[in-house]
């Protein structure tokens, strides 16, 4: 708690985020699914919410996560499988690491669509969520193609916030498949509305230049990916960052993974 002069005061300030560590011992189980190891606010009615930042680091013995406001929290294992996502799988982790943050529910009936193409609606709402970036409510100003369906609030706060501007006359086209470039200036733009960008830390050895078809990405998602690949959490296939390759589901985890994950490795 907070106190001053002996009283104790409510805090919350979002233009100052907390970084909060606590000591914690995994059990044998947990410690193998340690990607499943969550933190939750407990509000004043009792009810949970699920802190999408929060994670355990192995090597430093403790849980940590970053907030806005002093309230009571606890530490939980929230293990979620789906049957198309197999225990040996290259992705596994990542798709474990987002679905205990309930930052996805999967496609429905215990599955997750790994291979599925990523909508720019799931692209965004997935973005967002795990950044804690809530979405309008009864929004009066959206895009005219937002509908009323899940991503509609996700799609009117991107829009009042400045992280997209559609793709034209008003337009989102959230049910268009969501290219890898439009993906990585999606989650740029997002990162920096909520002014966690790097301003000079350099994470890895890699450059644009490295790759080979770094001449086929869009003036407008080239400062977005030249970021992202010198922070190391996109990495590319055989040479090539595909820029105007549809996105999967299981790409899209993989990448919000590493960067929720990047000061553990």
């Amino acid at each position: 708690m907070l106190t001053l002069d002996g009283i104790k005061t409510a805090w919350n300030n979002p233009s100052a985020p907390v970084m909060v560590s606590i000591p914690y011992t995994p059990t044998a189980a947990e410690e193998e699914s340690s990607e499943s190891i969550v933190v939750w606010y407990i509000d004043t009615q009792g009810n949970i919410i699920t802190i999408p930042n929060g994670y355990y680091m192995q090597s430093t013995g403790a849980v940590s996560f970053s907030t806005t406001h002093f309230s009571d929290f606890a530490v939980a294992i929230n293990q979620v499988r789906f049957q198309d996502v197999s225990d040996g799988a290259w992705y596994n982790r990542a798709v474990s690491f987002i679905a205990a943050r309930e930052i996805t529910i999967g496609t429905g009936n215990g599955n997750f669509g790994p291979n599925s193409s990523l909508t720019r609606g799931q692209a965004i709402t997935l973005i967002m969520k795990t950044y804690g970036i809530a979405p309008v409510t009864n929004p009066m100003d959206n895009f005219s193609d937002a509908g009323n369906t899940w991503y509609t609030g996700y799609l009117a706060a991107a829009k009042r916030l400045g992280i997209s501007i559609g793709v034209g006359k008003n337009l989102f086209a959230p049910l268009k498949e969501v290219t890898r470039q439009e993906m990585f200036t999606l989650l740029y733009n997002a990162l920096g509305v909520i002014k966690q960008l790097p301003l000079d830390a350099i994470y890895s050895s890699r450059t644009l230049s490295d790759f080979i078809d770094a001449d086929q990405i869009d003036s407008w998602a080239k400062e977005a990916m030249t970021l992202l690949v010198e922070m190391g959490v996109v990495n590319g296939y055989a040479g090539m960052l595909m820029p105007h390759s549809t996105t999967t589901r299981v790409e899209m985890a993989q990448l919000l993974y590493n960067l929720m994950t990047a000061d553990r490795r």
